[in-house]
């Protein structure tokens, strides 16, 4: 196996490197906290090891095996960028042939991982999300309309259900509320990236937002973004999933996102869009945080 994705002809160290590096783990390691909340709110009390594991796991591997066809499917536009030109695929470290083996690999592990040893549901949402990403997104939505990452977003959105089904084997609208959040949050998170790499996606003819429309309706749709984003975070409040620790911050982290929305689109400086794109990452981070410390802790409003 390890000969089949060329392993044997490199340094396994630096090996091991590019292959996970072709797994984006930073971004697995959010859709997986993501997850984690999902599964702890689809539970009433602490969730089981064995589902915790495996639905992890399985989830985290379907996670980086998309991640891996990104890798391979964008290589051309990767080696034009400066944010990806060193890739494992884009630089040849990682042959396009062995890169697909990888990720084969590793998808069909984490299918049948889920498959056998959580359930059927969680498997097909997981596939369908990896076919959505990598495919949908990556091979035909990322290169043919300015609304990409909108409609792609769906996608990426997908883990916390993918972590209440695990538990419970079924939908819930709870599950889809913590989707709505995620699906809210990636078009003004992925749009402030766009605005500060703009010269990059329009060399390599890609048409994000500010490419096709320029920066400056870019940031005004950020900001009314922003604003759905304030809405979306409360839904859990407004449902009764969550208490006051979650209103407390997360209203926090949803004002702070709109001010910072604000000033990119009112006052705006040479690192502003940049600043949002990482601030949004951790805001993220730090709600479904709150989200699983509310769970368990909870404080009556």
């Amino acid at each position: 196996m390890l000969k089949a994705i060329g392993w044997s002809k490199r340094n396994p160290a630096l090996a091991w490197r590019d292959y996970l590096e072709m797994t984006k783990p930073k971004v697995v390691l959010l859709m997986l906290v993501t997850a984690l909340v999902g599964m702890a709110l689809a539970s009433p009390g602490w969730v089981a090891l064995p589902t915790l594991v495996s639905g992890l796991s399985g989830i985290g591997l379907m996670a980086g095996a998309a991640a891996a066809v990104n890798h391979l499917l964008d290589r051309r536009i990767d080696t034009i960028m400066a944010r990806t030109h060193n890739r494992p695929v884009a630089t040849g470290r990682v042959s396009p042939f062995h890169g697909g083996v990888f990720a084969a690999v590793i998808g069909s592990l984490g299918f049948v991982i889920l498959y056998g040893f959580v359930n059927p549901l969680t498997a097909w949402l997981t596939l369908a999300s990896l076919v959505g990403y990598a495919l949908i997104y990556t091979g035909f939505l990322k290169r043919a309309t300015p609304q990409n990452i909108v409609i792609g977003g769906l996608a990426g959105a997908m883990p916390p259900l993918l972590g209440w089904t695990s538990v419970t084997g079924d939908f819930h609208g709870h599950g889809l509320l913590l989707v709505i959040i995620i699906f809210t949050w990636t078009p003004p998170h992925f749009w402030a990236l766009a605005v500060h790499r703009r010269d990059e996606y329009a060399k390599a003819d890609i048409p994000m937002l500010p490419v096709t429309h320029g920066i400056e309706y870019t940031k005004t749709s950020i900001l009314l973004y922003s604003f759905l984003l304030v809405i979306a975070c409360m839904l859990p409040v407004l449902v009764g999933m969550s208490g006051g620790i979650y209103l407390l911050g997360s209203t926090v982290l949803s004002l702070w996102f709109l001010v910072k929305a604000w000033q990119l689109k009112y006052s705006p400086k040479p690192d502003s869009a940049i600043k949002l794109f990482l601030f949004s990452i951790w805001q993220l981070l730090a709600l479904f945080v709150l989200l699983l410390v509310d769970h368990y802790l909870p404080v009556g409003l």
